[in-house]
């Protein structure tokens, strides 16, 4: 068993979500399409005297640990001890920002804890650990139902995007407060399995354009480029993403955009891309 591995995590993007009920429980259930990206973050775990979690990279926090650790939970929500290992992670996708990168971290860690033959986890509910756990666990695009647990594998359309990340930080805990249930009036008859002709939309977009000028200013932007073929909130945002048949189309908007608003974060990148 080698002393060291490294786990690429993907980022990913919400094609569509939407809210359906309010549980009991105070948690949402929702219906959504997510597509993996080649935009990553990396996870490196090295044999060590003792478990511990750093984070470098470019959105790293300034003491190298959070302090709602993700990686942490997976141990206190599944009741597993820690392994002796240090787990590096280097932060290149942007955080509250809906791209899934604590959650994809987690499974990364989760999928090196499988190689290790550490624990059986095949049983384990990773929902508890995070709504986006389960799909990045399962790795494939897929529509997630309920709270995330329920991860449908699905393929969608071949996309170039180009992302945008607004100055503006979204926390989900309180996007999901300032929903209102009743004027969402979605029908349940169609949160099926299936892929349906209400899946389209970010029922988060209308609260974030509402209340901020800066997304409603780029939204609108990212939606008046060229060739462009739809432009959407990505999960609870801040991030804003638009599609694109072709690789070039994207590119000469990242140009566009970098020409208008040098000083956002902003890539290209595409689903349905061959691992290494």
């Amino acid at each position: 068993m080698p002393a060291e591995f490294i786990e690429l995590s993907p980022a990913k993007l919400n094609l569509f979500l939407k809210i359906i009920t309010k549980r009991n429980d105070g948690y949402h259930n929702l219906r959504s399409g997510l597509t993996l990206i080649n935009i990553f973050d990396e996870v490196i775990a090295k044999k060590d005297s003792k478990f511990s979690v750093n984070y470098i990279g470019d959105f790293s926090p300034t003491n190298k640990r959070f302090k709602d650790c993700i990686v942490e939970k997976i141990f206190s929500k599944l009741n597993l001890p820690k392994p002796n290992y240090c787990f590096t992670i280097k932060k290149n996708i942007p955080i509250m920002s809906g791209l899934g990168s604590a959650s994809s971290n987690a499974a990364a860690v989760i999928r090196i804890l499988e190689k290790l033959d550490y624990k059986d986890l095949k049983n384990k509910n990773f929902a508890e650990i995070g709504a986006d756990v389960p799909f990045f666990v399962s790795n494939h695009d897929s529509l997630i139902r309920e709270i995330g647990n329920v991860v449908i594998k699905q393929s969608f359309p071949k996309y170039y995007f180009l992302i945008i990340k607004p100055k503006h930080n979204s926390a989900t805990k309180e996007m999901y407060n300032q929903i209102n249930i009743d004027k969402l009036n979605f029908d349940i008859n169609f949160d099926t399995d299936e892929i349906n002709e209400t899946d389209s939309g970010n029922d988060f977009e209308i609260i974030l354009e509402n209340k901020f000028k800066e997304i409603n200013s780029l939204l609108k932007f990212m939606r008046s480029l060229p060739d462009v073929i739809f432009s959407r909130l990505t999960g609870t945002g801040s991030c804003i993403f638009s599609a694109f048949e072709s690789k070039k189309q994207a590119e000469d908007s990242l140009i566009i955009f970098k020409d208008r608003f040098p000083l956002l974060w902003s890539r290209v990148g595409e689903n349905n891309f061959k691992h290494n």
